[in-house]
């Protein structure tokens, strides 16, 4: 027995041990001791809803503790020997964000060309910059669609291209016209057809000193078609108009006929039809056929006193000739010929008098050498020569005009990355007269086309040209005629467009009076693409003619509204 009573407290202490927490008071499922084998793990004190740490009060005590044990340490070490603090190297499991004790170079996103890049912070304060989005493939996104947040039908995971195994479909490529005309194919040939009817009002339309304001409508088809040929080439844009007006201009209370007709109705078309043969791959055969309809500009010196319409006049001609290519060199040449005739003017009185003085053939050649001195840049020097007869010698105040002339000019056509192309170029023109009594008509050459891609939104374009016309002036022997002309487009939307106009020109008539007229315009057109079939269209112009002899000088506002359907 006292083996018995001896031998139990031994079992006793071995089956239970004595710990501080059988004295405490408190509970224990609101404070787990350290020493207790139940005491919360590291997955326990992380909330499971968003991966913060919870309060522990055992963890912060041992915190404490092991604060306390390196303290007292770091006294105890010697001068010159960091402490252990557990960690390997200083800045160990730095994140790509934040301050790095090593001064270690990030490691920054690259980028393909052309893709979308998050805009740095402007300063202290500033909100991060957001990243581009990804795209399904988990790439950065070249561009955000202006739709991004809008309500859209779920895409089958075939079509989106998110069907495990399944190739990478090819992007789409961004349609640069969402409302131009898309056309039908006959054949081989893309056709694209348009018609434009307006209608507005005109203050001068027959620019008189004393102005007499008229309603008018036009109506104006359009027709385009193009080869779709692996070799060789087709194109026929045929471009015409027609202004109408309701009723004729009033004649002067004096019985003094007008400067302008009683009909001022006028006609336009502007057509021609362009081939091209590749015998070779450096050798190509060119042609054009061409025609031109209209009338005598209104306010012009050469629309005769007492019209009762303006006589119509058409250019018909056409180009031949041959284009080589020598490495970079390439030189063209080609012969030109053009008729034009006038129609009979009628009078107030009921007669008619002829044009046929009016009436020339004119016969040239051009030619036209250039050099590609990179992708970008390809200077070229032109030369043009021609002769014109006329059906009469002698005109009907008795000049004889058949004449000769040319000219030549030297410029450069150029593509910059598609922000800014176009053609410039200078030169020199003159034109001889059979009559001795009609001096030479010459002057300086500026022909210009450029177009400026200010931003994806805004295009501006600049054109000039020069030409050598026609008088039937007493004494005259042409005109000079220049034009210049500023043009801004600019989008507000992808349906809404802008465009702003201004011309500047000058008529030089030289000999007889030496009359000199100065025009000025500006327009401003607002265009609504309701669909890419139907464009709502308007336009507020006004126009200046200032010429140095009294009496010609005019004014005019032209107000228009009409719609465009187009395929």
């Amino acid at each position: 027995m006292s083996c018995l009573v001896l031998t139990a407290p031994g079992g006793l202490a071995r089956a239970q041990t004595v710990t501080p927490d059988l004295f405490s008071p408190n509970r224990q499922s609101q404070v787990v001791d350290p020493n207790s084998p139940l005491r919360r793990t590291t997955a326990d004190v992380l909330d499971p809803l968003n991966g913060l740490r919870l309060p522990d009060p055992d963890r912060d005590r041992e915190r404490e503790r092991r604060s306390s044990r390196s303290s007292s340490t770091s006294t105890t070490t010697r001068g010159g020997q960091l402490p252990a603090t557990g960690l390997s190297t200083a800045a160990t499991g730095a994140a790509t964000s934040g301050y790095d004790s090593l001064n270690r170079k990030r490691l920054k996103p690259k980028y393909y060309p052309g893709q979308v890049k998050p805009k740095p912070s402007p300063g202290p304060g500033s909100p991060v910059p957001t990243t581009p989005p990804l795209s399904a493939s988990g790439q950065l996104r070249l561009s955000i669609p202006p739709s991004e947040t809008a309500s859209k039908p779920p895409l089958p995971p075939a079509m989106a291209g998110t069907v495990v195994g399944q190739p990478p479909r090819k992007r789409l490529k961004i349609d640069d016209d969402p409302f131009g005309a898309i056309g039908d194919y006959a054949g081989s040939f893309l056709i694209k057809t348009a018609v434009e009817v307006m209608g507005g009002y005109d203050t001068n339309p027959g620019r008189l000193n004393s102005p007499q304001g008229k309603g008018f409508y036009v109506i104006a088809p359009e027709f385009l078609a193009v080869s779709d040929w692996e070799r060789h080439a087709v194109v026929a844009d045929l471009r015409g108009s027609f202004t109408g007006y309701g009723s004729g201009l009033t004649p002067n209370a004096d019985g003094t006929p007008l400067s302008a007709p009683l009909d001022v109705d006028r006609p336009n078309f502007t057509g021609h039809i362009d081939g091209r043969i590749d015998v070779t791959r450096d050798t190509r055969l060119l042609g054009q056929a061409r025609l031109f309809v209209s009338t005598d500009n209104p306010g012009s010196p050469n629309v005769q006193a007492g019209l009762a319409r303006y006589p119509v006049y058409s250019t018909v001609g056409g180009t031949f000739g041959i284009d080589q290519n020598f490495n970079r060199l390439q030189v063209s040449a080609g012969a030109t010929i053009d008729r034009t005739d006038y129609q009979w003017s009628k009078l107030t009185d009921g007669t008619s008098s002829s044009n046929d003085d009016r009436n020339f053939t004119q016969y040239g050649g051009v030619g036209r050498v250039s050099y590609e001195l990179n992708p970008a840049v390809k200077p070229f020097v032109e030369v043009q020569g021609d002769s014109r007869v006329h059906d009469l010698f002698l005109d009907r105040n008795g000049y004889a005009r058949d004449s000769s002339g040319g000219y030549a000019k030297a410029g450069t056509s150029f593509e910059f990355s598609r922000l800014l192309f176009g053609e410039i170029s200078i030169g020199y023109g003159m034109r001889n007269y059979v009559d001795t009594r009609l001096n030479r008509l010459e002057g300086l050459l500026t022909t210009a086309s450029l177009t400026w891609t200010v931003t994806p939104l805004t295009t501006a374009k600049f054109f000039s040209d020069t030409q050598l016309g026609e008088t039937t002036l007493p004494g005259s022997s042409g005109v000079l005629s220049r034009t210049y002309t500023v043009e801004v487009d600019h989008d507000f939307r992808r349906w809404l467009t802008a465009i702003g106009k201004f011309t500047y020109g000058t008529l030089e008539y030289k000999g007889g009076e030496n009359r000199d007229d100065t025009i000025y315009s500006v327009s401003a057109d607002l265009i609504y693409k309701m669909t890419r079939s139907l464009w709502i269209k308007g336009t507020l112009r006004r126009d200046w003619l200032d010429s140095n002899i009294a009496g010609n000088s005019s004014a005019s506002t032209v107000v228009m509204l009409g719609v465009r359907v187009q395929n």
